[in-house]
């Protein structure tokens, strides 16, 4: 078990005794007890209402923050042709095909998103298994799987974000910086919030969204009502 530090500690004593009553006053403890010297993420872990092990109530979308996330996306491009020089004026760091593929087994995987022409997947199929677990592998649900290549190279640089529910029915997901302020946090946590609902599985029973914790890269999870912004 690792050992908490002392300002986390102290982080943890000052929640207990915070008024912590909306999504705004948790971002602002959170805003305010960052204490690294680093621009922390801010991150929420929410529990959903489905049966993680049938395929139905897979929850997978994406979502374009207001205020973006923070991150340089370095976004990788799987297109030929006029594709290509699409992406390349869009603004995509990696831009190939076979190349890409032939690099990818080998081992390298410094992009953060990855988005492919619908005619190339069957070729990006072979590194599927690669890019999968790491949530890089592109997928037509979430806009990845595209000739719009401008248009989600674009979304993607301002800070889209793609989400997906682990094999315990969570979804983990970024939605800031602490330098944001809490104003702007609340506002992209309202923005994934409403995404995620909008996915909901049809066959998914009873509270769907049952528990948001939401916390920074070094700091204490705080606990928020999942039913502030909207309603099952």
């Amino acid at each position: 078990m690792s050992k908490q530090g002392k300002k986390h500690i102290q982080a943890k004593e000052k929640l207990e005794g915070a008024k912590v009553t909306s999504w705004n006053s948790a971002l602002d403890f959170v805003v305010k007890n960052a204490h690294t010297k680093f621009d922390e993420s801010v991150d929420a872990d929410i529990i959903l209402g489905i049966d993680a092990s049938k395929g139905e109530q897979t929850v997978r979308g994406s979502v374009m923050l207001p205020h973006g996330t923070g991150k340089k996306m370095r976004v990788l491009v799987f297109a030929k042709g006029e594709y290509e020089e699409q992406a390349k004026k869009a603004g995509a760091d990696y831009i190939g095909a076979e190349d890409l593929i032939a690099k990818i087994e080998g081992g390298w995987c410094e992009f953060e998103a990855a988005v492919a022409t619908p005619d190339l997947m069957g070729l990006v199929g072979r590194v599927a298994k690669l890019l999968g677990p790491r949530g890089l592998l592109p997928n037509k649900k979430v806009g990845t799987v595209t000739f719009d290549i401008a248009g989600i190279v674009a979304d993607l640089k301002k800070g889209r974000v793609s989400f997906r529910n682990d094999k315990g029915g969570v979804v983990h997901a970024p939605f800031g910086k602490v330098s944001f302020g809490a104003a702007k946090l609340t506002e992209n946590l309202a923005a994934l919030i409403q995404a995620l609902r909008a996915t909901r599985p049809p066959t998914a029973k009873g509270k769907f969204i049952k528990k948001i914790v939401i916390s920074s890269t070094m700091g204490v999870g705080i606990s928020i009502n999942p039913d502030e912004a909207a309603q099952d």
